[in-house]
């Protein structure tokens, strides 16, 4: 029980570091920078840090319980891609998904819903297996030069009103 006991406290301790908040339970405030967070794109060897991602751009960057669920693949991801002429329009650069699942799952996900030149990436952590199947809040957030502007988080985590597409439009002047 010892070891165990050693793992579980180290685990939790890097729970509770910046980088894996930032995922998995409260994204990021407004006005603050976003964290050079590694994320993946397309396969695991593609890696990209979240701050160069919107550095000297404005974007949308918006979260999913997970891929292939029914709020996320038929209202979530599916609304920020059919307004994505809407949201380039009111001056959005870049538009990102992020979950926690791995690299090939979210490529596969984005493939069947045609986000190629819509939503531009479709992100997951690089890391995020310290306990295992941990979800993150469903959000969404205008930035500008890789700092929050606007964060909708929905209130019960999961649900779908402040994080849609058409929120985070009628939010932006």
């Amino acid at each position: 029980y010892p070891f165990v006991a050693r793992c579980v406290k180290r685990a939790f301790k890097y729970l509770q570091c910046e980088r894996v908040r930032f995922f998995f339970y409260i994204p990021a405030l407004v006005g603050q920078a976003l964290p050079a967070v590694e994320v993946q794109e397309g396969d695991p060897g593609n890696k990209v840090s979240m701050d160069q991602l919107f550095k000297g751009k404005k974007g949308v960057l918006f979260a999913v319980p997970g891929a292939f669920t029914p709020g996320c693949s038929k209202t979530h991801l599916p609304g920020f891609v059919e307004q994505s002429k809407e949201l380039r329009s009111k001056g959005i650069e870049e538009v990102a998904c992020i979950a926690v699942n791995d690299a090939f799952v979210m490529a596969a996900w984005g493939k069947e819903h045609g986000t190629e030149g819509k939503v531009g990436s479709v992100l997951t952590p690089a890391s995020f297996q310290v306990l295992g199947n941990q979800r993150s809040k469903r959000y969404a957030m205008v930035i500008e030069n890789s700092v929050v502007k606007k964060l909708n988080v929905e209130p019960d985590g999961t649900g779908l009103t402040c994080s849609l597409a058409s929120s985070i439009l009628a939010d932006l002047v």
